[in-house]
């Protein structure tokens, strides 16, 4: 496993259509596994293969890494449902140091296969359904900066206004 360069906001391969993967080969294997290795050490909670320069349908998550890692690998994922919503923000390992408040689905329902091939459902509410349309997006050429509704904040800024929003809460 190795840790690969995540591609940052300008670079053409984000803006891309990855294509889909027909089958598993060892090469796809070592992708999955340096991304796993490459988005736990960038403390993220998920990647899609464009993000560390390769067109591949594939994305990895894992919302709550604690102790024990407990990755979902997604191998061309495809969003059957989604409903609610939710209003929040938003950061992306492509975009550092930055957040944007973002509506997304409270629901969603997403068809794709492990690593075997092997078809599944995932279905995820909050966090989860947040990350699965976050990291599809990707997939599809498109960045959360598109979605944002206000400004980007850095994360000084962000951290500020979070802050003043307790204290509003608190009082």
């Amino acid at each position: 496993m190795a840790l690969r360069n995540i591609r940052e906001i300008g670079d053409d391969i984000l803006t891309k259509k990855a294509r889909e993967v027909k089958e598993i080969t060892p090469r796809i294997v070592e992708l999955i596994e340096d991304m796993l290795e490459t988005m736990y050490e960038a403390q993220g909670v998920g990647l899609a293969a464009p993000q560390v320069g390769v067109l591949k349908r594939i994305v990895v998550i894992d919302v709550d890494p604690g102790e024990e890692p407990n990755p979902i690998i997604l191998i061309n994922p495809e969003i059957l449902k989604v409903s609610g919503e939710q209003t929040g923000y938003e950061g992306c390992l492509s975009v550092p140091g930055k957040s944007g408040l973002v509506t997304r689905p409270n629901y969603a329902k997403v068809k794709a296969y492990n690593i075997n091939m092997e078809e599944f459902i995932i279905e995820g509410e909050e966090l989860l359904a947040r990350c699965l349309c976050h990291e599809i997006d990707h997939l599809d050429g498109h960045l959360y900066v598109e979605k944002v509704e206000g400004d980007l904040l850095s994360n000084e800024e962000l951290q500020e206004k979070l802050e003043a929003a307790q204290e509003e809460m608190e009082q």
